[in-house]
């Protein structure tokens, strides 16, 4: 007997709880006039210093528009400190015939230098020393005599990062 009690009552406040939650959502629906609102916003206006008698004691929201199926195309992009500075790094064609090309993207504003560097590490050239913008960037470097048949390495080094990448040149 004393377990259906429990039972009882537990089913009993559950049933209460959604009632009042449901009971809590339309009037607070109800409380906002369909005249007063001027498009699928759901927010309450006060015009011209005059208070809405419906507004004396309601909930005061503002919620962004409510559009169906629209997304948005703003790319945001927020660095943090953990973040790594120098990020997709891409050498092609390998092997290299007559030009390098290569593209990186760049977190936050630095200095970039790109170095190629032959297989004992000694630097061959510098392809690129300057400050850069934070985003994507691409360098084409022709190699016309420059480099002999071999293995080499590209050096890209933004900041405190570096990346090293191999090409073959034929």
């Amino acid at each position: 007997m004393r377990r259906n009690i429990t039972y009882l009552f537990m089913y009993n406040t559950r049933i209460i709880l959604i009632a009042v939650a449901i009971f809590m959502c339309c009037a607070f629906t109800a409380e906002t006039k369909p005249s007063k609102l001027k498009n699928d916003t759901t927010y309450l206006r006060v015009s011209k210093g005059k208070k809405a008698s419906y507004l004396k004691n309601g909930l005061h929201l503002v919620l962004p528009p409510l559009k169906p199926a629209v997304t948005s195309s703003v790319k945001v992009s927020v660095s943090r400190p953990d973040d790594k500075l120098l990020n997709d790094v891409q050498l092609y064609p390998n092997p290299v015939t007559d030009q390098i090309n290569l593209k990186y993207t760049i977190s936050r504003n630095t200095n970039v230098t790109i170095k190629i560097m032959d297989v004992l590490g000694n630097d061959i050239t510098t392809m690129f020393s300057s400050r850069v913008d934070s985003g994507d960037h691409s360098i084409n470097y022709p190699i016309n005599n420059k480099l002999t048949s071999g293995f080499y390495f590209v050096r890209v080094v933004a900041g405190t990062e570096s990346v090293i990448k191999r090409i073959s040149v034929l």
